[in-house]
This record gives C-alpha cells, sequence and structure tokens, in this order.
C-alpha cells in the first residue's frame, strides 16, 4: 500500500507513514494530500492534526471540512529535534515554522544572534544546511548523514513534545469499529447556548471529549464548523444516541461523521 503525506523524504510526516504504508509518496500540503485521498487517487494520506506545544494544525481541519475522507488510524509520535549544520559556525536556522518555535527557548538561550527562517518542511531546512555552511538546520537526528553534524539533540523546549497524526483513506472506507471518534459539524446557526447544546449529548452519556476546535466556515463572519473528537466508537449505542441529537440540532445545517479508529504511538 502507498501513502501520501507531507514531503520532502525526511520529514516527521514521512517516518509517521512509513508506520502504516511499504510506500510514500509526498505532496507539498496538507490540502493537496485530503483532496487526493479523497479522489480515491491513493488508498491512504497521511497528515499532521495536532501538536502538543503548538496546538492544531488548522490546515488540516478545514480540508477534513471540505472533502469527503474516512479516518482510519491515529499515530502520535513523540518529536525528537536536533541541530544539525556543517560545522559549529553558522548565522541562520532554518526549519519549518513549528520546528522552530518548539525549539525557541533553546535557541533564544544559545544563538539569540541567529536568523531564523521558516521553510516548508523540517527536511527542507536539512537540505538548505546541506547546501550552505553558514545554515543550520531542525530536524530528527537521522537527517545528519556524512556531511552534517549533530551539534545536539533533544532541543524541543518540552520533552513531551508529540504530534497527532490521522491517517485518512476513501470515504467508503469508513468505520465503525475503533475506541475514538472524530465528527465535524455545522449547525449553520448561531444562538446563545449553542455549543452547549452541541456538547451535552456527550456528557449526559459519560462520552469523553478529547478536543473541541471551532473553525470559521468561510460563509460568513462569525459562522463555525466544529471539530469534535471523543472517546467512544460509532458502533457504541451512546454515541449513535449523542449524534442523533446533535443531527436534530444542526438540522440547518451538517454532521460528518469521519470514522471511528484506534491509536498507535508510534516512536523512532
Amino acid at each position: 500500500m502507498e501513502a501520501l503525506t507531507l514531503g520532502p523524504a525526511g520529514t516527521y510526516s514521512h517516518r509517521a507513514a512509513k508506520a502504516v504504508a511499504d510506500e510514500v509518496a509526498f505532496a507539498e500540503s496538507k490540502t493537496a494530500i485530503v483532496e487526493a485521498v479523497a479522489s480515491g487517487e491513493y488508498d491512504r494520506g497521511v497528515v499532521p492534526v495536532e501538536n502538543s506545544t503548538e496546538g492544531s494544525v488548522t490546515e488540516s481541519l478545514d480540508a477534513f471540512a471540505d472533502y469527503e475522507i474516512a479516518v482510519v488510524k491515529e499515530l502520535i509520535t513523540p518529536i525528537r529535534h536536533a541541530l544539525l549544520a556543517q560545522g559549529p559556525e553558522f548565522d541562520t536556522v532554518a526549519s519549518h515554522p513549528q520546528a522552530l518555535a518548539q525549539c525557541r527557548e533553546y535557541l533564544d538561550e544559545n544563538y539569540p544572534s541567529a536568523t531564523l527562517e521558516a521553510v516548508a518542511s523540517t527536511a527542507r531546512g536539512v537540505e538548505r544546511a546541506r547546501e550552505d555552511p553558514g545554515v543550520a538546520a531542525i530536524g530528527h537526528p537521522e537527517n545528519a548523514g556524512a556531511d552534517l553534524q549533530v551539534l545536539a539533540e533533544d532541543i524541543q523546549d518540552q520533552s513531551s513534545n508529540a504530534t497527532r497524526f490521522l491517517v485518512i483513506s476513501p470515504a467508503g472506507e469508513r468505520t465503525e469499529a475503533g475506541s475514538k471518534t472524530s465528527i465535524i459539524v455545522y449547525p449553520n446557526v448561531d444562538y446563545p447556548g449553542l455549543l452547549l447544546e452541541l456538547l451535552e449529548p456527550f456528557a449526559e452519556r459519560d462520552i469523553n471529549l478529547t478536543r473541541v476546535e471551532s473553525r470559521p466556515s468561510g460563509e460568513r463572519l462569525g459562522d463555525y464548523v466544529f471539530h469534535l473528537d471523543v472517546e467512544a466508537g460509532l458502533y457504541e449505542e451512546r454515541t449513535q444516541a449523542a449524534l442523533d441529537d446533535i443531527e436534530a440540532i444542526a438540522d440547518d445545517g451538517w454532521v460528518r461523521r469521519l470514522g471511528s479508529y484506534d491509536s498507535e504511538t508510534v516512536l523512532y
């Protein structure tokens, strides 16, 4: 099976994708991954949705609302950042914006005068460091190789730093089996107490909400789409009952069940 994820080779997305697919292809954006899977061009996609330090990956959430896909697995990957360079002398640090943010304290303390350069991925930063001795990169230590030194390891500000990836498939592979479920709700209405009404059906049935996120619908100012993750499977009667209540509340909009799935922690 081939999975599509963020490229180029060597990104954290690439490492996550290798846990679920023998072959990995690369795209330049999260939206492109979701679109390609929704169209059936690829059987699987692996997209980042949340980081424990920097929060949600909004492009992924918006793409889930725009395209019909299924979520079939969750991957939790601890993040290990290293400082990579041709030598100890450099004046620029290049990496993905989230990686730079996740190492902010380390960089401020050890390289306060360095210029921080945001690039498309950690792997792109590594490429920059290979091309230019005046550039250091932040990436996984195994990206060093013969031409780059590992100047420091585990430079992330939080030792518990981890990224959550979702494995997606075409909508026809959606399943009700799993310990977690992702749902998107577009009420298409707004009134005091709406969010409380959307959450109560889960609380009443003792279903734990692990994430509640609102994103602009793009229809009008102040209009929102809600992304909900719950610790229950769609196969459970309590989940089905809660969603029946949600669909009644969102009668003027829509409710999308992305599917149920299990979680795996991937160490690399």
